[in-house]
């Protein structure tokens, strides 16, 4: 295990095991611009992805995870990527976007940085979502400012796409979403502190819109307006301005009776290095509103408790990127047309929180995975080091291996725990690849 993984399982322990240190929400990948989507009682978080080795923005696809407890997070791999647009030539740009649902169809609006911003539709929010246009849905080629869509339809059918940096823009999608009606519009007064990155929504009446607001560093500013397309009138800061982040990017929602904003940081990589690359995290708050619908500012994501919403029931098949940590694994696409958990090393672990046992009940796990080195995959309760309910070994593989199951007694075990499948095998070696378990 490199210096850098024993830095950072460090940090995630002292995460674990404190009550008042919110981290990042996804560890295998670097995440940005989150666009959260409620649909069937699931969150559905679409983000941007800053690839491992990126400098500046190295930017090439977008992400998919869910969850439906706000703190384990599965992650679905890449649902759209530049290569969706046959009119991009661009191996670089997939910026901003955000998903919404009409009529069954689900829409994805992408900027593509220097190209516009186009539009993908799925049949499903897990994808495949193709290109209908075969071009941009809006480009204004005199100037790049065209990044960060986020679309909203209001109660009357009138659906609404804002963007714009540094300036903000709208036009009135007709009903197909996927056409827009009039002329696009330029805001004549941008509201106070805006940089980019609008997200526009309606609550109780209000019309709100959110921005990554200040530069430099960006908090998340918001204003406020009783009409879909203005006078906006700035009401503050969701999040303030700190130099704990260089940036920001809201993503907001109301799930299970409790509002969220989503927002971006560097936590993840400060952990590793103090050397400023554009790899960034997406981090949640629970975020408040006063009588009058102004919104109570949010401290900085570390300084926040995210509570979780239920318990997790482990009595199913459950997708090994499954998690609420993991920070030094990472997720791959495997042949099964699913993902897999790799990068296995002595040491690391997959927590999940809040798993819920019943009386007694578990008796058995088991586990999909491939044997590389071979290890022990131990099952501890509550902490990286807390007891031991049961052992997996997974033998050493060879060149002929495959996915197997491969499965262990439980001892007694009852009860709401955090679950931890902890791996321990020679150092500075790849263990096993994992695909999902169930108890």
């Amino acid at each position: 295990m490199n210096i850098s993984k024993i830095l950072l399982l460090c940090g995630s322990c002292g995460l674990l095991n404190s009550l008042n240190a919110q981290r990042p929400i996804i560890q295998t990948k670097y995440t940005a611009d989150p666009a959260p989507m409620v649909y069937n009682d699931t969150v559905f978080l679409y983000t941007t992805h800053d690839e491992d080795d990126a400098e500046g923005f190295k930017m090439q696809d977008w992400l998919l995870y869910t969850s439906t407890d706000m703190v384990n997070w599965t992650d679905h791999g890449a649902v759209a990527s530049l290569k969706s647009f046959d009119w991009v030539k661009r191996d670089n740009g997939a910026w901003a976007e955000q998903v919404i649902e009409r009529n069954g169809k689900f829409y994805m609006y992408c900027p593509i940085h220097g190209n516009g911003i186009g539009v993908l539709v799925s049949d499903s929010p897990y994808g495949p979502f193709k290109d209908p246009l075969g071009k941009p849905l809006v480009w204004q080629k005199e100037h790049w400012y065209d990044i960060d869509p986020t679309v909203f339809i209001d109660e009357d059918g009138q659906a609404y796409m804002y963007w714009g940096n540094p300036h903000c823009y709208y036009v009135k999608l007709n009903e197909d979403m996927i056409s827009y009606s009039g002329d696009i519009v330029k805001l004549k007064e941008t509201p106070e502190h805006y940089q980019e990155g609008p997200w526009f929504y309606k609550r109780n009446g209000r019309y709100y819109l959110a921005f990554a607001s200040t530069c430099c560093p960006e908090g998340i500013g918001y204003a406020m307006s009783n009409s879909p397309t203005g006078p906006w009138e700035t009401k503050g800061y969701i999040m303030r301005p700190t130099e704990r982040s260089r940036g920001n990017h809201p993503g907001i929602m109301d799930y299970k009776g409790k509002s969220y904003v989503f927002g971006l940081n560097y936590d993840l990589l400060k952990l590793e290095t103090n050397t400023h690359y554009e790899r960034r995290s997406v981090s949640v708050a629970e975020m408040h509103y006063n009588e009058d619908g102004t919104i109570q500012e949010v401290p900085y994501w570390e300084d926040t408790k995210l509570e979780q919403i239920g318990t997790f029931n482990p009595f199913r098949k459950v997708e090994a990127e499954t998690m609420a940590w993991g920070y030094g694994l990472k997720t791959v696409p495997n042949s099964k047309n699913s993902l897999s958990v790799v990068d296995v090393n002595n040491g690391e672990y997959i927590c999940v929180r809040g798993v819920d046992f019943g009386k007694n009940k578990a008796r058995r796990f088991e586990i999909s995975a491939l044997p590389l080195e071979g290890g022990n995959l131990k099952i501890r309760l509550d902490a990286p080091d807390g007891k031991i309910v049961g052992n997996v070994n997974i033998p050493q593989g060879n060149g002929i291996s495959k996915y197997e199951l491969y499965s262990c007694e439980i001892n007694v075990v009852s009860g709401v725990h955090d679950l931890y499948l902890s791996f321990e095998g020679e150092n500075n070696k790849d263990l096993f690849e994992l695909d999902y378990w169930k108890f």
